[in-house]
């Protein structure tokens, strides 16, 4: 499960590495079921009073916690679908077993250049059909910065894809090789600060990371990647475990500082 030579040298030469089929069939049908009811227990917990009252961030997009874990809420104005969930494996020991899984751990090992790596955070991504929306072009460097400014380079993405993706259902699309050129200059006119700049990517290099259910996406926090709507009438959900070397808090314990951010281009 360790890297092969080949591998290590598309992950540091592009940022990113796709294995395929990872997971079988009857794994991935668990982990979405899992998503599915972690999904339907916190929305009806923040609806009961159970969570914190809505609140709005600098973009205008719509949060909420509920059950420890912050609820992104869809993006368009009363949508009542969830987009985003983090942290999320604490909420189901399907997902938790996932942090031990050697199919996940052993390879993180070798991206990291460690012998032991630990939990950062996780995310539950959504893109429902018809109403799953974008995201624009970023890296999750500066949103890790803003937590741990001394670490923030040293986390790693596993994305779990639990539904086949394709163009026409959000496909993650990837920029290979920026995460080699550091912080990516942010988009000033953008209100939350911590999007990258359009203008400083050019699109036609950008690679669409199309994959079938069960594969996993390893990415670094400097890779530059956005996805699309999810313009089908199929579901897009992907879980990611964000993984840093041993040792190391947690990112739900360290203290949340957004002004950080302008010390980044």
């Amino acid at each position: 499960m360790r890297l092969r030579e080949t591998e290590r040298s598309v992950f540091f030469r592009d940022g990113y590495l796709l294995r395929r089929d990872v997971f079988r069939p009857e794994e991935v049908e668990k982990l979405r079921s899992a998503a599915e009811e972690v999904v339907a227990s916190v929305v009806e917990r923040a609806r009961a009073g159970e969570g914190s009252q809505e609140f709005r961030l600098p973009g205008d997009h719509r949060f909420q916690f509920a059950q420890q874990s912050l609820i992104q809420w869809e993006w368009r104005e009363g949508s009542s679908e969830v987009r985003l969930l983090e942290p999320v494996t604490h909420l189901d020991a399907r997902f938790e077993a996932l942090w031990e899984d050697p199919r996940l751990t052993e390879p993180m090992k070798d991206f990291l250049g460690v012998t032991g790596v630990c939990p950062f955070t996780s995310k539950l991504n959504l893109k429902r059909p018809r109403e799953g929306s974008e995201y624009p072009w970023h890296q999750d460097y500066p949103y890790w910065y803003v937590r741990t400014p001394e670490h923030a380079h040293e986390i790693v993405n596993a994305m779990i894809f639990l539904d086949d993706a394709a163009l026409d259902n959000g496909a993650l699309r990837v920029l290979p090789g920026s995460h080699r050129k550091g912080p990516a200059p942010r988009d000033r006119s953008e209100p939350s600060q911590f999007l990258a700049d359009p203008a400083h990517i050019d699109e036609t290099q950008s690679v669409a990371l199309v994959a079938p259910a069960g594969s996993v996406l390893f990415f670094p926090a400097l890779l530059l990647h956005r996805s699309s709507p999810n313009t089908s009438e199929r579901q897009r959900r992907a879980l990611l475990l964000s993984y840093q070397p041993e040792g190391r808090a947690r990112q739900e314990t360290l203290p949340w500082r957004p002004e950080l951010v302008h010390e980044l281009p």
